[in-house]
Order: structure tokens, then sequence, then C-alpha cells
């Protein structure tokens, strides 16, 4: 078995703090949306929509969020599911492509969205900053 030197131990060592540093944000994202009800995940999703669908009313593919999460489209779909249930968005079938879906916020979406927003940012910014120290 080789042992890594140089720059390929660099690189691993590199990619193995990008994965800590997502991982800590993650959790500390989960731990300051709890008490509101969401995840991380969920956040993500409502922040996607928030940019992609500005207007209430306004709808998206969810194939489109599908690239943006790094969820699989199973556990996206269970998750819109989810936040359907909870009032946080609304889920229609394409009328032109009846396999189609499309996903907006509902007016509690956007309201909670707009409540954890700076939750949110607050955690990027510490724990991006500190990473970057």
């Amino acid at each position: 078995m080789a042992v890594k030197t140089g720059e390929g131990a660099r690189l691993e060592e590199r990619w193995r703090d990008i994965l800590a540093v997502h991982a800590r944000t993650m959790c500390e994202i989960d731990r300051a949306l709890h008490p509101h009800g969401l995840g991380a995940s969920d956040f993500e999703v409502l922040d996607i929509l928030s940019a992609e669908t500005p207007a209430e009313g306004d709808h998206c593919r969810v194939q489109n969020l599908v690239g943006r999460v790094h969820l699989s489209q199973s556990a996206l779909s269970r998750l819109i599911g989810r936040l359907e249930k909870e009032g946080l968005v609304e889920r229609t079938v394409c009328a032109e492509d009846r396999r189609g879906v499309w996903v907006g916020l509902t007016r509690r979406g956007r309201e909670l969205h707009a409540e954890v927003l700076p939750l949110q940012r607050g955690v990027l910014e510490r724990m991006l900053t500190e990473s970057s120290d």
C-alpha cells in the first residue's frame, strides 16, 4: 500500500477540512432553526424557493431544485411533502406535462423564511469566518 505524500496528501487533507466545516455548519444551522420547526435542508428549500419565486403565487418546477439541494430526488420529494403538510409550500401538477410538479411558498412559508433567514445567515457568517481564520 502506497503512502500518500506531497500534493495528494494536501488535497486529501483540504477535502476533509471542507467536509468537516460543512458538517459542523449544517449541525449549527439545524440547532438554530430547530425551535422554528426547521432543519438545514428544510431551510435550503425555502431559501431557494424564496429566490426563485419572489412574488406570492409564483411556482418553480421541483426538477429545478434537484441539482441545487444536496438531497436525492426521493428525499427532496419527501421533504417537500412534509413542508406542504406544515403549510409552508404548495405543490401543483404541471398542466402541460403531468409528470412535472410545481412548488411555491405559501404566505406562511414566506413569513417563516423571513423570520429565520437572519438566524441561518448568522450561523454561516460565524462558522465560515471561524473556518477561514
